[in-house]
């Protein structure tokens, strides 16, 4: 489990640090609730932090993807036949 560290610590900057040098991510959170993750970085170069940024965000793209699809199945949509779905699309482009 990642370490947790609340935003109403006083000693909040040198408590980051400090779990950031053991463990390399942090939790932040606001009253209770998880707001921001921070991950160490201290030795990566300027190409590295961009190449993190790019992953940071695709995983973020992914997880949008992975509740679209979770959401779909909820619904009953990943059981629709291609006759259905051919039909939504009409039925959509005749709407615009």
């Amino acid at each position: 489990m990642l370490p947790v560290l609340s935003a109403n610590c006083m000693d909040f900057v040198y408590a980051l640090c400090v779990l950031l040098a053991e463990s390399g991510e942090v939790v932040i959170t606001n009253n209770g609730k998880p707001a921001a993750i921070m991950l160490d970085i201290s030795g990566a170069s300027g190409s590295d932090l961009e190449e993190t940024l790019v992953m940071v965000r695709q995983a973020r793209v992914m997880r949008a993807l992975n509740d679209i699809h979770l959401a779909a199945v909820e619904k009953g949509l990943d059981a629709l036949s291609e006759m259905e779905i051919e039909a939504e699309i009409r039925a959509t482009r005749e709407g615009r």
